[in-house]
């Protein structure tokens, strides 16, 4: 893999932060504290880490379909985080969504060669004839023929709504795709299908994925590098094989040890459950799981660790590390 050299970086993250004001009581939560990352060009980045701890909130983030609270979104060399809708625009070109749920991405009511064709259609892209054969080609490369063109989505499986998803997310030819949990809602086979689909795509067309899943073995499967978050914060980075072969951060063993059974003893942390419920808000000045890791110590309870490379090209947030 090459070095993540400055001029090769196609997004970064930098201190980013968002937070939700709750709908009742006025309260706030805070989603993401002080993420950062980088994902350089033409690789897969994986994010992981359990539901709740901010992967499809930096997804939204990044797209602009939230807006940051604080810190710096740097896509392709230019700050986006604090662009309007107009300004967005252009770079919706450059950079598309892949969503969970299949079904729900797509419009009911909308034939699946217009849904397709909307982001043509938006972007003001080509003729009408240009872009029938634009959807058609789609089509093609996702392994559904132009006779699907005229259906609905109801009548598709769900392996087959996200192919549909998959292609209208390549309809402007974007550099960068991010993939939110793109096969939960499937079958087994069905996943390593569209997993096998997406690496291809990747060779031939030169994108750069951001990979979002709980199913760490196809995580390790299709990402160059892991980055795993918990309570709205980067805990631990890595090349994937050095992140699943000498995982160092106690929640990222935990993770392992859970969500890959086979090798329970080898990522094993002895990791206790909590007397007490962690501070309301789900960021906290302090390590966010102290109060389940064996190794806690009094500095874990007044600030969060900083991240420091472990390794070559290996990063990680621990106090229990210094």
């Amino acid at each position: 893999m090459k070095k993540l050299e400055k001029d090769s970086v196609l997004l970064e993250l930098k201190n980013l932060e968002k937070t939700f004001r709750q709908r009742k009581g006025g309260g706030k939560t805070k989603a993401l504290s002080g993420l950062s990352l980088k994902i350089m060009k033409g690789e897969t980045f994986g994010l992981v880490g359990e539901s709740g701890c901010g992967k499809t909130t930096a997804a939204r983030t990044i797209i602009g379909i939230h807006k940051p609270t604080g810190g710096e979104i740097w896509f392709d060399g230019k700050e986006i985080g604090k662009l309007d809708e107009k300004e967005m625009k252009p770079l919706r070109k450059k950079m598309q969504m892949i969503f969970q749920d299949p079904y729900g991405a797509l419009n009911p009511r909308m034939r699946i060669c217009d849904s397709i064709r909307e982001p043509l259609d938006i972007h003001n892209i080509g003729t009408d004839g240009s872009r029938r054969k634009r959807v058609e080609e789609l089509l093609d490369i996702v392994g559904l023929s132009k006779g699907h063109a005229l259906r609905y989505p109801h009548e598709f499986s769900g392996g087959q709504r996200q192919r549909i998803g998959i292609a209208r997310a390549l309809a402007l030819k974007p550099e960068f795709i991010i993939c939110d949990e793109p096969l939960s809602a499937l079958d087994l086979s069905v996943q390593a299908q569209i997993v096998n689909m997406l690496e291809d795509l990747k060779r031939e067309s030169q994108l750069t994925y951001l990979f979002i899943a709980h199913d760490l073995s196809m995580v390790k499967h299709i990402s160059d590098r892991i980055g795993v978050m918990h309570m709205g914060r980067m805990v631990e980075q890595a090349d994937s094989d050095e992140l699943y072969s000498n995982p160092a951060h106690p929640y990222t063993k935990a993770l392992l040890s859970s969500m890959l059974p086979l090798d329970k003893e080898k990522y094993s942390t002895n990791v206790h459950e909590a007397d007490e419920c962690l501070e309301e808000g789900i960021c906290l000045k302090a390590c966010g799981f102290r109060k389940k890791c064996p190794l806690a110590k009094k500095i874990c309870s007044e600030e969060f660790p900083k991240m420091k490379e472990i390794g070559e090209r290996h990063y990680c947030a621990c106090h229990a590390l210094d």
